[in-house]
């Protein structure tokens, strides 16, 4: 008898083991690709400051917007600066 609820309590932590690390993993991807999309929202902000017309303030704000909604993202932040919105 001990033997077997040995073996089902071992079968019980494998398979929450495996679901725990699956659902890391998953999580995981997703930061990364998060952060992958503020790094390039970052640099499509510091190219168009590069430009000789306005300029957009580079900070955690105007980065989250440009990482999250990528080109569209970035043209409504020239647009909402050309508005005069901030």
């Amino acid at each position: 008898m001990e033997i077997l609820t040995m073996v089902v309590i071992g079968s019980i932590l494998l398979v929450l083991a495996v679901v725990g690390i699956g659902l890391l993993v998953k999580l995981g991807k997703i930061a990364l690709s998060i952060l992958v999309h503020m790094i390039l929202g970052w640099m499509l902000l510091f190219i168009w400051n590069i430009l000789p017309f306005f300029k957009i303030p580079i900070n955690i704000l105007t980065v989250l917007v440009a990482g999250f909604g990528g080109i569209i993202g970035v043209f409504v932040l020239i647009m909402a600066k050309a508005l005069g919105f901030y």
